[in-house]
């Protein structure tokens, strides 16, 4: 194991020193920025090479307007905390100002701390514990676009309203899985309904779902409730149309991304709903995007957690630009302050703001997976239910969690 560990923190070393783009000018400043993600296990599809595509595509749209250079680096972080923490601390002390994407929950919250230990920045695209923007707020973080509260509240509230009371939970056993699970058995709860059982298995080294779906199925509840995602999500849909749960229980993954759907494939998946702040197809600024982001990451569509990258990304810059690099490169936390007080606006996600508490705020969109008769072309996967408005998907602010904005 330690032989392995010394092996991956020297690929991130020599990562380091190889920017991914970014010549620099003769007496020009340098911000540096990291994409820490998972490049090899199960969330590979939906973050990974397509987030590092989108914040490579962020700073060549914004490369003309900046008054400074920028190199942007990456690394794989195994989706383990203590590897990811590692990579964190040996970059912010080589001068990279801040990491991006930090898909993982458990590693969020340790890179979190890194982070705010060397007043560098951690921008947020895809973990989704609720807690980095509440019992662990950081003023050194933001979380850009989605979290578990908003899943629960948008996912698990409108089975809710259709009727769908009783619940059992197969649960990942880290702070993401459990998060997800716990909040929407609040939901559940308020609303009346039941929650039969919540099983919590390792990750992430499980595969094989059966004796948990068999419990599940045993237990009479009338929805699964999948608090996990990538190909935990993937195998457990899969397994429970094999096992005949989707005859006698509404399969409901409580965080399901358009990339889970393609790999299915709408014949698995058609009528599952999900919870999204994305979608390509959703408007014309969302299908501008996509189409200049695709060339960079063929083969893959964009979902929340990458066009979240590319939204976080352009607005950093934004701000530093605003700030100066010498000032923005001084203290990640000023530089977090300022993308508080300005406005966020992109093709991704529109015009938007990040509240004193790191959360950005914008709107939920509730889907149905289309069928394979209503599905048009390869990408073509979901509809549009509802759109459920900031103040009902974003959790209180913390008073703790009161940083500033300017």
């Amino acid at each position: 194991m330690s032989l392995s560990r010394r092996g991956l923190l020297g690929t991130a070393a020599a990562l380091s020193s190889v920017p991914l783009i970014g010549a620099r000018a003769q007496g020009r400043p340098t911000i540096k920025l990291g994409v820490l993600t998972d490049l090899s296990g199960t969330y590979r599809d939906n973050t990974g090479p397509t987030s590092v595509a989108a914040a490579q595509l962020a700073l060549e749209e914004m490369k003309s307007d900046l008054s400074f250079d920028v190199e942007i680096i990456s690394a794989d972080h195994q989706n383990k905390p203590d590897i990811a923490a590692s990579i964190a601390r040996q970059w912010f002390d080589q001068g990279v100002d801040g990491v991006i994407d930090v898909p993982t929950s458990s590693v969020a919250l340790a890179v979190a701390q890194v982070a705010r230990e060397k007043d560098k920045m951690m921008l947020n695209a895809s973990a989704t514990v609720a807690a980095l923007t509440d019992a662990q707020c950081s003023p050194n973080s933001i979380v850009w676009s989605f979290d578990t509260y908003e899943n629960a509240h948008s996912t698990g509230g409108a089975l809710m309203a259709q009727g769908h009371k009783s619940w059992f939970f197969v649960t990942a056993n880290y702070a993401f899985g459990q998060s997800l699970a716990d909040l929407t058995k609040e939901v559940v709860l308020a609303g009346g309904g039941e929650v039969k059982g919540d099983l919590r298995y390792p990750f992430p080294d499980t595969t094989d779902f059966s004796s948990y779906l068999t419990q599940a199925q045993a237990s009479g509840a009338k929805v699964l409730g999948l608090a996990m995602a990538g190909l935990d999500t993937q195998n457990c849909i899969k397994q429970s149309a094999e096992f005949g749960l989707t005859k006698t229980m509404k399969i409901a993954p409580l965080l399901l991304f358009m990339t889970d759907v393609h790999s299915l494939g709408v014949e698995t998946c058609a009528g599952l709903t999900t919870t999204e702040t994305f979608y390509w197809d959703l408007n014309e600024r969302t299908r501008a995007f996509t189409k200049r982001l695709v060339p960079k990451s063929p083969k893959n569509y964009p979902n929340q957690a990458h066009a979240s990258t590319y939204g976080i990304t352009r607005h950093y810059l934004k701000a530093a630009q605003a700030m100066g690099a010498v000032e923005a490169k001084k203290s990640g936390r000023a530089a977090i302050a300022r993308m508080k007080s300005i406005p966020t606006d992109d093709d991704a996600f529109g015009a938007g703001r990040v509240r004193e508490d790191g959360r950005g705020e914008f709107p939920a969109y509730l889907f149905q997976v289309k069928t394979k008769a209503e599905s048009t072309g390869e990408w073509d996967l979901y509809k549009l239910v509802a759109t459920t408005p900031v103040a009902q998907v974003l959790h209180p602010v913390n008073e703790k969690c009161h940083f500033p904005t300017n």
